[in-house]
C-alpha cells in the first residue's frame, strides 16, 4: 500500500484507525497489508520475515480487525497448529528444502473443506458441531504438499448457500453473519463470503473458495477480488460437503490474479477420488506463464449484452473496462449473447436438487461415527429440533425439497441435467464462441454488495454467473472499479480448459487498470461520502 493509500485508509477508517500502531508492529518496515504472495516469499528468502512471524502477524490481524474492531466475522476458527507448523517449515527452509512454491505461505479455507486435524468441518451447521473429518480433502492434501500453512476456516452461507430460499449469504448457524469491509452494514455476497471477505482485509494471502453457482466470483466481486472458478473437474471436489457434483468446484480468492494463478497451481491435480479430475490430464500448468501484461493483444473477446443493464453505474464501468481492452489490443465483438441462456434457470435448480440429496448423503458416509446426523434426513430434524438456534431468520426450505426427491436414475433428473448442458455448452457458450469466433466472453460479474437483510433475505440485482456453472466452463472475475466505494468485476468466461488464456486476460487488464482498493471499514453512509469518481 502506498504512503498516500495508507494515509486515506487510516483518515477513512474512523475509530478503527486507532488500531493500526499495533497492527503494524508485527512487521516493522514490512506492511503485511496488500502483500502479495511473492512479497511473503521475498520476505521470507531474505531472512526479514519466517512462516513464524507471518502467522503470528496474520494471527494478530484476524484478532483486531475480524474478532474485534470493526468485526467482520469472516474467519470460523483459527488453526491451533499453525505456528507449530510454520517452525517447522522455518526448520525446512534453513535445511535449504523447500515443500513447493507455497513454502510459509498462510492460507485461510472455507469450512466446508475437510482438515484431519483439530479444526472441523461443518459447513456452519450445528448439526456437524464437533465433529472432525477422516482425512485431508485432496486440495488441502495439495496446499500441505506446496508448502502452504493452513492458517484457519472461513465463516460461509450455511450448506453453502442451499438451505433455503430466503437466506442471508455470509450467515452460519455457527458462525454467524459475515460483513463486508468495504461497507459494514452491506453483504459480502455468496457462500464462500468468509473466504471473501478474509482475503480482501488481508487476513491471509490468499483464500480458497467454492462455487456451485456464483459463490466464488459473487463474493470475489463485492469485496474486490480476483476469483477463479475452474473448468470443472480442474480441482479435486474430494472432501468437500457437496451441493452437486455437475457444478460444484473449489478455487482461488485472491487481491491480485498473480496470487490466484500461484494458489491455483498449487490446488490443482489429477485425484482418484473425484472421477472428474481424470479429464484435467495435461490441462493444468503452472499458471505464472499466463501473467503477460500483453495479453490482451489480439484476443476476440464477446460482450454478453444481455447480461447488462441491471445497475447504471456498473453498466458505466463496463463500458470503461471495454474501452480498456480495446486500447490494450483486444478485438471487441459487441453483441456477443449467449443464445437461450436464460431458459436454465429451473432446470438447473431441478438438478441441484436431485444432486444435493444423493452427494451429502454420500458426503456424510465418508465421514464415519464422527459426525451425529447420517443423512438429509436426520439434519432436517436436527434444525427442526433447533430451530432457535439453526433457523432464526430463515427456514430450510431447500432442503425440503431435495429430501422429497428421487435418486439420479430418475428420468426428471436426467432430462434436467442433458438440458442444462444443451443449453450452456453445445448451444450456448460453445455456439456464439464459434459463431464469433471469440477467446472468451465478457460481462459484469455482479451488482455492488447490498446491505444486510436478515429479515428479506439476499438482494441480487443482475449477475454472469451461471452460464459458466452450469457448463462447468472456468470463469474470472476481476476487479473493474467501484460503485459508491463498493467494488465490482468484470468477468472473463471461455470454453472448457481454457482457465490459463482467462488468467492471461484477466492479468493484462488488471495490469494496465490497477483498479483495487483496499477496504476501510466503514458503514455505506460513511463510503458515499469517499471515492465516487465514477459515480457521481
Amino acid at each position: 500500500m502506498s504512503v498516500k493509500n495508507r494515509r486515506t485508509f487510516l483518515k477513512g477508517a474512523g475509530a478503527f484507525a486507532l488500531l493500526a500502531p499495533r497492527l503494524g508492529r508485527e512487521f516493522g518496515a514490512f506492511q503485511i497489508e496488500e502483500s502479495s504472495i511473492a512479497d511473503l516469499l521475498g520476505a521470507m528468502r531474505s531472512g526479514r520475515e519466517t512462516a513464524k512471524s507471518l502467522v503470528e502477524g496474520y494471527l494478530a490481524r484476524i484478532d483486531e480487525i475480524d474478532r474485534r474492531g470493526p468485526r467482520i466475522n469472516s474467519v470460523i476458527e483459527t488453526n491451533p497448529d499453525a505456528v507449530a507448523i510454520a517452525e517447522k517449515l522455518d526448520e525446512e527452509r534453513r535445511a535449504g528444502r523447500l515443500r513447493g512454491a507455497l513454502h510459509g505461505v498462510p492460507i485461510l479455507i472455507k469450512e466446508n473443506i475437510d482438515t484431519a486435524d483439530r479444526m472441523t468441518t461443518t459447513a456452519g451447521s450445528l448439526a456437524l458441531e464437533g465433529s472432525i473429518a477422516l482425512r485431508d480433502a485432496f486440495i488441502v492434501e495439495r496446499l500441505r504438499a506446496a508448502g502452504a500453512v493452513i492458517l484457519g476456516k472461513t465463516n460461509l452461507s450455511e450448506w453453502a448457500n442451499f438451505r433455503s430460499t430466503r437466506s442471508v449469504s455470509g450467515w452460519s448457524g455457527r458462525g454467524g453473519q459475515t460483513r463486508n469491509p468495504y461497507a459494514l452494514d452491506r453483504n459480502p455476497c455468496g457462500s464462500s463470503a468468509g473466504s471473501g471477505a478474509a482475503a480482501a482485509a488481508n487476513l491471509c494471502a490468499a483464500a480458497v473458495g467454492t462455487e456451485t453457482d456464483g459463490s466464488i466470483v459473487c463474493p470475489a466481486t463485492t469485496n474486490g477480488l480476483v476469483g477463479i472458478k475452474p473448468t470443472l473437474g480442474l480441482v479435486s471436489r474430494s472432501g468437500i460437503i457437496p451441493i452437486a457434483h455437475s457444478q460444484d468446484t473449489a478455487g482461488p480468492m485472491a487481491r491480485s490474479v498473480a496470487d490466484a494463478a500461484a494458489l491455483l497451481a498449487a490446488l490443482v491435480g489429477v485425484d482418484p477420488r473425484d472421477e472428474a479430475t481424470r479429464a484435467s490430464a495435461g490441462h493444468s500448468m503452472d499458471y505464472a506463464k499466463s501473467l503477460d501484461p500483453a495479453g490482451l493483444k489480439g484476443a476476440r473477446l464477446g460482450v454478453a449484452r444481455k447480461s447488462f443493464g441491471f445497475n447504471p453505474y456498473v453498466d458505466k464501468l463496463m463500458e470503461e473496462a471495454i474501452d480498456a481492452m480495446k486500447r490494450l489490443g483486444a478485438v471487441i465483438v459487441d453483441p456477443a449473447d449467449i443464445p437461450r441462456a436464460d431458459q436454465v434457470g429451473d432446470s438447473e435448480f431441478e438438478v441441484l436438487l436431485y444432486e444435493f440429496k444423493a452427494d451429502l448423503n454420500a458426503y456424510l458416509k465418508t465421514r464415519g461415527d464422527r459426525v451425529p446426523v447420517k443423512s438429509m434426513k436426520e439434519i432436517i430434524e436436527f434444525n427442526e429440533k433447533n430451530r432457535e438456534r439453526e433457523m432464526p431468520f430463515f427456514g430450510q426450505e431447500i432442503m425440503l425439497k431435495a429430501e422429497a426427491k428421487g435418486d439420479l436414475r430418475t428420468p426428471a433428473y436426467r432430462q434436467a441435467l442433458a438440458k442444462n448442458l444443451r443449453l450452456t455448452r453445445t448451444e450456448g457458450i460453445d455456439a456464439v464462441m464459434t459463431k464469433h469466433r471469440l477467446d472468451a466472453l465478457i460481462a459484469p460479474t455482479g451488482g455492488p454488495a447490498w446491505v444486510t437483510d436478515p429479515v428479506n433475505g439476499d438482494h441480487f440485482t443482475g449477475g454472469f454467473s451461471t452460464p459458466a456453472a452450469v457448463a462447468g466452463y472456468p470463469h474470472v472475475t476481476v476487479p473493474a472499479g467501484q460503485v459508491f466505494g463498493l467494488p465490482v468485476g468484470i468477468s472473463f468466461v471461455g470454453r472448457a480448459w481454457s482457465d490459463a488464456a482467462l488468467i492471461k486476460y484477466a492479468y493484462a487488464y488488471e495490469q494496465a487498470t490497477s483498479h483495487r482498493l483496499p477496504p476501510t471499514f466503514r458503514t455505506q453512509a460513511d463510503v458515499r461520502t469517499g471515492n465516487t469518481s465514477c459515480c457521481k
